[in-house]
């Protein structure tokens, strides 16, 4: 540390007014300590520190240690017992506590004042400098995550790439040069595998192959939309499938080329493959389908039915009876099960479905009974919404009350057997024409939806005269 030289000349008769204008102004805040280490004023030039400790009245007459931190008092015991040695005052980083519970960082230094051991603590505020560290801190974690997530996927790439059974080349867009190859890609290539990078593509391939690489990357790179080729490896006897897709790194323009064997490709899925197949498009197909236990309880339901039912998760369908959403009453699944078991399958029994939160849908139930292995029979319901068509059976029952104004004006004049039958005639007449429209003229289908053989469905539309019963008709 460095002095005045000749303080008593230059600062004048300075009076103890103009001295603490001068200790106040040196710093955001200034503390006058006793030799006890007491605190005995105060004094702050920063409003916005003096806003910030606005308990700071109540310090005066309390020691130093207690105003800050716990974990600043042995730096602030430093901080006076070293003030006024000859060693060079020191700034320490203290810590105070608003009355809301946060911290305050102020950086300290001490020098001594009088002869009886009295000390003035110089603060500087340093909440815009912590500010400025917790960004900076904030910006590195930042950075270390998404260095992470980089790294993470640069893994995961690398992993696909090294491990992939299809043969996978990417090749440099303006040189067509490959720069990296999978060890499928090198297995494929035989014995030249080891120098594919740094190759022209079009030499990998036969002579006739290769200007249709050529000319596809061209396209490729123009944007158009390319169908894949199939071309002949440089040996002259593998056919193999060509497909490339474009895409940038470090703003350089790549390709990522797979080649299949076209022999491979061509083989169809096996049978474990179609069966998980089948699986995925039951889970996924637009109606609902729920496979029970032979008591009713639902082993498992797809996506359709949690959707229906207003469920969250499958899980929540899991365990619990059917009935609990199926049917008007608990009657309906017990029908459905006693059909089921006797016949083996049924087909379109209405009924309605409940949704948890309340609401109600008209459905179709199929089910079919499955037995595995010589266990006892489970049984799967296949479940269609079959709401939409409320619009028809609405359209068609605003034709029933002109119906029943021409049936109520027979009324005195027509026997009462003989209104009930054409009141019968009536409604049976109608449901033969709704079964037809809904079924687009099928009349197999429409028999069976009403419940009829094909043979009795044919005298009643004789009888009604619906249909066209010289053409074919579709059956």
């Amino acid at each position: 540390m460095k002095a005045f030289l000749t303080p008593q000349t230059s600062l004048g008769d300075l009076d103890a007014e103009s001295a603490a204008t001068l200790l106040a102004a040196a710093a955001d805040i200034a503390i006058i300590v006793d030799n006890a280490g007491v605190i005995r004023d105060i004094s702050f030039h920063s409003e916005e520190l003096s806003a910030e400790l606005p308990n700071a009245d109540t310090w005066i007459g309390r020691p130093f240690i207690d105003v800050v931190a716990l974990d600043s008092r042995p730096k602030t015991e430093a901080l006076l017992r070293h003030a006024g040695t000859d060693t060079a005052p020191r700034w320490r980083h203290l810590n105070h506590v608003n009355p809301q519970g946060g911290s305050v960082p102020v950086l300290y230094s001490a020098a001594p004042v009088s002869d009886d051991g009295r000390v003035i603590a110089f603060g500087r505020d340093l909440r815009a400098v912590s500010a400025l560290q917790q960004r900076l801190l904030n910006a590195q974690q930042s950075m270390d995550r998404d260095y992470a997530r980089l790294r993470e996927v640069e893994m995961r790439y690398r992993l696909l790439f090294q491990t992939s059974a299809e043969a996978v080349l990417v090749v440099e867009a303006a040189r067509n040069r490959v720069t990296e190859a999978n060890p499928a890609a090198r297995l494929m290539f035989g014995s030249s595998g080891d120098q594919l990078v740094g190759k022209p593509i079009v030499d990998l391939f036969a002579e006739a192959s290769s200007a249709a690489v050529q000319a596809y990357l061209v396209a490729l790179r123009a944007g158009g939309k390319v169908e894949d080729l199939t071309v002949i490896l440089v040996d002259g006897t593998n056919e193999v499938a060509f497909a490339a897709s474009p895409f940038r790194q470090d703003s350089t323009p790549l390709y990522l080329v797979r080649l299949a064997r076209a022999s491979v490709r061509a083989q169809p899925a096996p049978a474990a493959d179609l069966r998980a197949l089948l699986l995925d498009a039951v889970d996924n197909a637009p109606d609902a389908f729920v496979l029970t236990d032979p008591e009713g309880q639902i082993l498992a339901a797809n996506a359709a039915f949690v959707d229906m039912a207003e469920l969250v998760t499958q899980e929540q369908a899991r365990g619990e009876s059917l009935d609990r959403w199926l049917g008007q009453s608990a009657l309906d699944l017990s029908v459905l099960i006693a059909n089921v078991r006797q016949r083996g399958a049924i087909r379109l029994f209405s009924t309605s479905l409940r949704g948890e939160n309340g609401g109600t849908v008209q459905v179709e139930v199929s089910a079919v009974s499955v037995v595995h292995a010589g266990a006892r029979p489970n049984f799967g319901f296949a479940i269609r919404n079959v709401g939409p068509r409320l619009r028809t059976e609405s359209r068609i029952s605003r034709d029933l009350p002109r119906s029943v104004e021409q049936l109520t004006e027979l009324i005195g004049r027509v026997a009462l057997k003989d209104l009930v039958r054409e009141a019968t005639d009536v409604i049976e007449r109608m449901c033969i024409e709704a079964a037809l429209e809904l079924t687009s003229d099928n009349r197999a289908s429409a028999a069976e939806m009403l419940g009829l053989s094909r043979q009795s469905l044919y005298v009643k539309l004789r009888r009604y005269g619906l249909g066209d019963l010289d053409g074919d008709g579709r059956d």
